[in-house]
């Protein structure tokens, strides 16, 4: 196989589809069913979600993070039943979603909630409106879903209807809503109408399909004209009736693209336009995956440290925005917080500080704090966590990586214990996975092994390239498990092929140099290239 050939499509690509490229979510299509059954690929939507429930009556991924798939296809499907009647499929697959989330609640949810945007509002959204259909339930003692009747859904303790009615009177008399609630929108119910939303300027409210038909849902009159309605008819023919958590993604995906392909030396030709919207992170706040998403550290670094990658570093001064006493949040105000957005702030600061000689005493700290602070985020086992991700293998790579390049000697423990504990948990085809092995996490394990050196014991070595062989093996059909957190489990197919390309590409006992200033001079940045 050409990698540089497959890296230079792939770059291409990120041209070509500039909005990004990300699977269809459960969540998401159950919102439009509910909000705007006039738009296009409605029917398509429905079957989607007929389609795609598991045998065991739920939606989505295993364990909690089905609780917001089943919930919001169980509600969308209630509410096509009240439009045209309830009967046959449709029946079927109601029933068999209300029985799996009654047995749920009996149990008092027998999984821990994942830590996932505005979930517990999303949860309590959806228990309101299942609880409404239920009660108003027609039809005689035969008719299908008679059994239901009257019934009350019991929400999760997190997810209370109390905490639901203080966020929705916390939004009366806001002059604006915060960039960050717009892309859960929907959950606002019918207040989403009277608070000041303006679409972005490609018609999208919070870079959200959900977000965008309830601010539609809310609006008097819907033109054919109207670029919320046409942003979403764009979003729906990407997928043929299905839509996204997240779009666009543009930044996001570009950023981590670049990086994990120039991190581990492959070098394709880089478009302008792709630069040009990187080159945003360099700005006092920073910027954000993508339009209608507030700024946050994630994107800003991931952008900055693919920036420096190529030979165009910044100053990462748009960071600072978002340091805390310990560490770094995504974004002010974060409940919780995300070893691999650190990870990333990381690498930001230590590419740019490499090789300078003057003085950066304040960036120098950071990346001290931040490496400490990592470390203690370490389990006892190895390996990390995420809020961003549900595999350890994502967490562990961005935090193995940066430490090992950038966290000092003292980081070296972490690092090697990391590497350990990605060893061991090989499987026996040679993947790795949380849930079973997959492409994406196999070659996140692969990095951690061969870019973590300066050279990887012999079971290492051993296990990095019988990963390699998995992935060479599948890199043409992957299964593009979803895996990456939104308000529903997500695959972002173009950045799952960079990791893999990079996993094969990645030396096994080289470490990433830092390019040297000037190795990558577009016209347009001549005077630019070091920040000013």
């Amino acid at each position: 196989m050409d990698l540089a050939a497959e890296a230079g499509k792939l770059v291409t690509d990120l041209v070509t589809q500039p909005w990004g490229r990300v699977s269809p979510s459960v969540y998401e299509t159950s919102r439009l069913v509910t909000l705007a059954p006039w738009l296009i690929g409605h029917s398509e939507r429905v079957d989607y979600l007929l389609d795609v429930q598991r045998a065991d009556g739920g939606w989505g991924g295993p364990g909690g993070y089905a609780l917001v798939p089943t919930l919001g296809a169980t509600e969308a499907l209630l509410t096509e039943a009240g439009r045209w009647g309830s009967g046959g499929r449709l029946a079927e697959a109601i029933d068999r979603g209300l029985r799996l989330l009654f047995a749920w609640s009996a149990a008092s949810y027998p999984f821990p909630i994942p830590d996932m945007p505005a979930i517990e509002l999303i949860v309590a959204s959806l228990v309101e409106r299942l609880d409404r259909h239920l009660s108003g339930l027609g039809g005689g003692p035969e008719a299908p879903l008679a059994r239901w009747r009257g019934a009350r859904l019991a929400p999760p303790a997190r997810a209370s209807p109390a905490r639901l009615a203080r966020f929705r009177d916390s939004l009366a008399g806001r002059p604006a809503l915060p960039e960050k609630l717009l892309h859960a929108l929907e959950v606002a119910g019918e207040a989403a109408g009277g608070l000041g939303v303006r679409p972005t300027s490609i018609g999208s409210v919070g870079a959200s399909p959900a977000a965008t038909a309830a601010w539609l849902a809310a609006q008097p009159v819907i033109e054919p004209s109207d670029t919320a309605r046409r942003h979403l008819e764009s979003v729906v023919r990407r997928h043929g009736g299905p839509v996204p958590c997240g779009m666009p993604v543009t930044v996001f995906e570009r950023g981590w693209v670049l990086s994990s392909l120039a991190r581990a030396g492959i070098r394709p030709p880089i478009p302008e336009e792709v630069l040009w919207s990187l080159g945003a992170a360099s700005g006092h706040a920073g910027t954000a995956a993508g339009p209608g998403l507030p700024a946050d550290a994630d994107t800003t670094a991931v952008a900055l440290y693919s920036l420096s990658l190529l030979g165009m570093p910044y100053e990462p001064a748009g960071l600072w925005a978002y340091e805390m006493d310990t560490h770094f949040c995504t974004w002010q105000g974060e409940e919780g917080d995300s070893p691999t957005v650190n990870a990333h702030v990381l690498d930001a600061f230590g590419t740019y500080v490499t090789g300078r000689t003057e003085p950066h005493d304040r960036y120098r700290a950071a990346i001290e704090k931040v490496s400490n602070w990592l470390r203690e985020q370490q389990s006892p086992e190895g390996a990390w966590s995420d809020r961003w991700h549900a595999s350890p293998y994502y967490a562990t790579a961005c935090c193995a990586l940066a430490l090992a390049e950038f966290g000092g000697a003292r980081s070296a423990g972490a690092v090697r214990r990391a590497t350990d504990w990605v060893t061991a948990t090989q499987r026996p085809d040679g993947s790795w996975g949380r849930w079973s092995g997959t492409v994406e996490e196999t070659a996140y394990a692969v990095l951690t092994l061969a870019m973590t050196g300066p050279v990887p014991d012999a079971r290492g070595s051993v296990a990095a390239a019988r990963g390699r062989e998995y992935i060479r093996t599948r890199l043409d059909s992957p299964d593009d498990t979803p895996l990456w957190h939104d308000k529903d489990l997500y695959a972002p197919p173009a950045i799952i092929r960079a990791a893999a390309l990079a996993a094969l590409h990645a030396p096994g006992a080289t470490l990433r140099q830092t390019p040297s200033k000037g190795t990558y001079h577009p016209s347009f940045l001549q005077n630019d290239i070091n920040g000013h």
